[in-house]
C-alpha cells in the first residue's frame, strides 16, 4: 500500500497530515468509535473524520440513508431535488441565525462563499481573521493561519506557495480573544472593512464570550458583517451551532462537518437580503454574488445529514457526549499531576487535546508557546498504542465512544507517561 501511495500521491498523503514512516499505516474500515487498518490493527478513533463523525463510523441510521437515497438516485444537478429543500427547511428551523441556507460542497467552500457575500453586501473588501484561526484551504483563509512567529498584524503571513500578494493584503490579521486589538485594527480599516470571521472555538481555545459579543457589537457599529465559522462547532458545541448556546447571532455561518453527515455538502446560512445575493435569476447584476459546485445541494449527503440531526436532536444526547468528553480530561489531569507531567488535559464541549503549558491557552500565541515536541512525542506514542490522534491536532469524542473507550486511552496514557516522564 505504502509503494502506490509513495507513487501515485504526493508525500504518500491525502492532504495537509503525514506521519513519521516508521509509524505509518493504512485503514481500510471503520465502525462505531474504532477503525482497522490494512494489517488488523486497531484503533479507538479520536479523529472522527476530523469532527465530521460525531455519530461513529458507520452508524445504522446513517447507512440506511445512505442505501434508501442510492435507491432513488445519489447525485443530481443543476435543479432542484427534493432532499435538499427538506434539509435547508430543517436547518432553518434548528439554527438561530438561518433565515437562509445557500448549499456549498465542504467547510472551505462555506466560508469562502461567506466572505465573499460580506464583500458584495457592503460594497467592500477587507476580512479581519484571526491569528491562528483555520478556516479552509482557500487563499483568503490560508492567511496568518500555522505562523511560526504571532504579532504579525495587520498583514499576516501566506501559508501557502502559489498564494496572490493581492489577496493576502486583502486580509487584516488580529490576535484572537484580545477585542482591544481587533477594534483598533477595525477602526483603522474601517472604510475597506466588509466583515469578521471568528471561530467560535479556535483549536482547543474558546473564544470568551465578552470578545464573541465584542465583535457582534463592532461590526453593528461599523456596518461590516460578522461571519461565525461553525464548521467545527456547529451541531457538536451545540444543536443549531456554538451560537445558539452563546446567544450571540452573526449575520451569516458556514457549516460543515456534523452538516454533511460526512458526505459532500456544507452551507452558509444567515439574514435572507445577504444570501439572495447569490439568486442565480440575479446572475449580471453589479452585486450578484455567484455561487456553483456539482455537488451543492448533493442529496445522497443531504440525506445523511437529516439521519445525523435526528441522531443528535434528542434532549440530553450532545450533553452526555460533554460530559463524557470533560470526565475523561479530569481523569487524564489526574494521570498527569501524578507523573508530574506538565501537562494540560483541555476540553471545551465534546472537543480536546492535551498541551504541555502552564496555562490554559487564550490565544494561538498561547498554544506556540507551549512545549510542542513534548506533545508530540505523547501523541505518537498514544498512536503507536492503538489510539488514533494526529499529532498536535486537536480530537474528538463521538457518540459512538463510550466509558469502555475512554478508560482504554486512560490507561494506556497512564504507562505511556509512565514510561515517557
Amino acid at each position: 500500500m505504502f509503494a502506490l501511495a509513495e507513487k501515485f500521491l504526493p508525500g504518500a498523503g491525502l492532504g495537509g497530515y503525514a506521519l513519521s514512516p516508521e509509524g505509518r499505516f493504512v485503514f481500510q474500515r471503520g465502525k462505531g468509535a474504532r477503525l482497522w487498518d490494512v494489517e488488523g490493527r486497531e484503533y479507538i478513533d479520536y479523529v472522527c473524520g476530523a469532527g465530521a463523525l460525531i455519530a461513529g463510523h458507520a452508524h445504522p441510521a446513517v447507512t440506511a440513508a445512505v442505501r434508501e437515497q442510492a435507491a432513488l438516485g445519489g447525485h443530481m444537478f443543476g435543479v432542484l431535488n427534493e432532499t435538499a429543500i427538506r434539509l435547508a427547511e430543517r436547518l432553518v428551523c434548528d439554527i438561530p441565525c438561518a433565515e437562509k441556507v445557500l448549499y456549498a460542497t465542504t467547510g472551505s467552500e462555506a466560508t469562502a462563499y461567506a466572505m465573499r457575500l460580506a464583500r458584495a453586501s457592503t460594497g467592500r473588501e477587507k476580512i479581519i481573521k484571526f491569528e491562528g484561526a483555520y478556516h479552509g484551504n482557500h487563499d483568503y483563509a490560508l492567511v496568518s493561519t500555522f505562523p511560526r512567529s504571532v504579532g504579525n498584524y495587520p498583514y499576516g503571513r501566506a501559508d501557502t506557495g502559489g498564494q496572490p500578494l493581492g489577496v493576502r493584503e486583502s486580509i487584516v490579521v488580529a490576535p484572537y480573544n484580545d477585542l482591544a486589538t481587533t477594534t483598533r485594527l477595525a477602526e483603522e480599516q474601517r472604510e475597506d472593512l466588509a466583515g469578521i470571521i471568528v471561530e467560535p472555538v479556535q483549536r482547543i481555545v474558546r473564544g470568551e464570550e465578552d470578545f464573541l459579543a465584542g465583535l457582534r457589537a463592532l461590526c453593528d457599529r461599523l456596518g461590516c458583517l460578522l461571519l461565525f465559522d461553525e464548521v467545527v462547532t456547529g451541531f457538536r458545541l451545540a444543536y443549531g451551532g456554538a451560537h445558539a448556546a452563546l446567544g450571540i447571532t452573526p449575520d451569516l455561518a458556514s457549516f460543515g462537518k456534523v452538516v454533511g453527515g460526512s458526505g459532500p455538502l456544507a452551507a452558509v446560512v444567515g439574514r435572507a437580503e445577504v444570501i439572495d445575493l447569490a439568486d442565480p435569476g440575479r446572475k449580471g447584476e453589479t452585486d450578484a454574488v455567484y455561487v456553483n459546485g456539482t455537488l451543492h445541494g448533493n442529496p445522497m449527503a443531504a440525506r445523511m445529514t437529516l439521519a445525523v440531526l435526528d441522531i443528535l436532536q434528542p434532549r440530553g444526547v450532545l450533553e452526555d457526549l460533554d460530559k463524557l468528553t470533560a470526565d475523561f480530561c479530569v481523569e487524564a489531569q489526574k494521570i498527569f499531576d501524578r507523573h508530574s507531567v506538565s501537562a494540560r488535559a483541555l476540553c471545551v464541549g465534546s472537543m480536546w487535546q492535551f498541551l504541555f503549558t502552564d496555562k490554559v491557552p487564550r490565544s494561538y500565541a498561547d498554544i506556540l508557546a507551549s512545549d510542542m515536541g513534548s506533545a508530540r512525542r505523547l501523541d505518537e506514542a498514544l498512536l503507536r498504542e492503538g489510539h488514533y490522534v494526529l499529532p498536535g491536532v486537536r480530537r474528538f469524542f463521538s457518540i459512538a465512544h463510550g466509558q469502555a473507550e475512554a478508560e482504554e486511552t486512560l490507561t494506556a496514557l497512564d504507562g505511556i507517561c509512565h514510561k515517557l516522564f
